[in-house]
């Protein structure tokens, strides 16, 4: 995501005016902003099924949550019985197709399921994805990029590319196999089957599966205000990154390590982090993480790995 232009944060999330999906605060009626923020996926009649609203939408919330230093955690579900049924295919492929015709337009292109996969992972926040019912296609691979996926364990998840003449979108053939592995990974593509989420070759995509769909949204939020209240952003964002795009070496991923280890020591949240264990109370992180103080930061190579949003 791009850092240049910092979008304004809003008063209240519940005043956002989005038409696809649903900002709210935890608990729903708080009137000011909350540490965790529930973003839904707001078609139920499509089952949640993405266009390209949707998909703007979702770069947009993303973008501002980065930069709300009042924000600490996001929970990411849909609403009614799916979590989302993927592109919403009833709007057609005139728009792709039109690409197609020019060129130059084709080479620009640029997957905006990828653009959403991005900017979660970029979020300086962690997201937590509650897959409350079926995930198929985009709503199945976008979520990859998330820090923690818990889910319904009957949700149908497919991903079904092979059996459309298409391939991975959203960054998956990226994630995917970091998550499950490779051979899983090759499986659920070459098939395009549709699995619950506790069958063995999916269940490894969740850290939890929960029994009925209100539960795993319930201890989404549960999990979120753990997160919120308990840990430093600084923390999880570079444990994240440094796991993602960890080095090919055992010796450059001490370097790596080692060079992030000791510039975060010392740091504001670190001192409080000691210092609150040793008071035995309660820390006050600072909700942001300040790029600029990791001068290496990113350590990967932007030009490849990341898209500019």
């Amino acid at each position: 995501m791009s850092h240049a232009t910092v979008p304004q944060v809003p008063d209240s999330y519940s005043s956002l005016n989005y038409k696809d999906i649903v900002v709210s605060h935890v608990p729903h009626d708080a009137p000011a902003v909350t540490k965790v923020i529930v973003v839904t996926l707001n078609r139920p009649e499509r089952h949640n099924a993405v266009n390209g609203n949707i998909l703007e939408e979702l770069v947009s919330v993303f973008n501002i949550i980065d930069g709300d230093d009042r924000v600490r955690v996001v929970v990411l579900t849909g609403a009614g019985k799916s979590f989302c049924a993927g592109m919403d295919l009833s709007e057609g492929p005139g728009g792709l197709m039109k690409i197609k015709q020019n060129p130059d337009a084709m080479n620009q292109w640029k997957d905006p399921g990828g653009r959403v996969a991005l900017a979660i992972s970029e979020c300086s926040k962690p997201t937590i994805v509650a897959v409350n019912g079926g995930a198929a296609g985009f709503g199945a691979t976008s979520i990859l990029s998330a820090a923690i996926r818990v889910a319904w364990q009957d949700a149908k998840i497919n991903m079904p590319f092979a059996r459309r003449g298409l391939t991975m979108e959203s960054v998956s053939a990226f994630y995917l196999p970091k998550l499950i592995g490779l051979s899983k990974a090759n499986h659920i593509v070459t098939t395009g089957s549709t699995y619950t989420a506790s069958d063995p070759l999916v269940s490894g995509l969740f850290s939890k599966l929960l029994p009925t769909p209100d539960e795993t949204v319930r201890y989404a939020i549960e999990l979120a205000t753990d997160v919120a209240e308990n840990t430093s952003i600084m923390s999880t964002k570079l444990m994240r990154d440094m796991m993602l795009y960890c080095p090919d070496t055992p010796e450059e991923t001490h370097d790596l390590d080692s060079k992030v280890f000791i510039t975060s020591f010392g740091s504001k949240d670190n001192v409080e982090g000691l210092t609150s264990f040793m008071e035995k109370r309660q820390a006050e992180f600072s909700g942001e993480f300040d790029r600029s103080d990791f001068s290496f930061y990113p350590w990967w190579k932007p030009e490849i790995l990341r898209s500019k949003i």
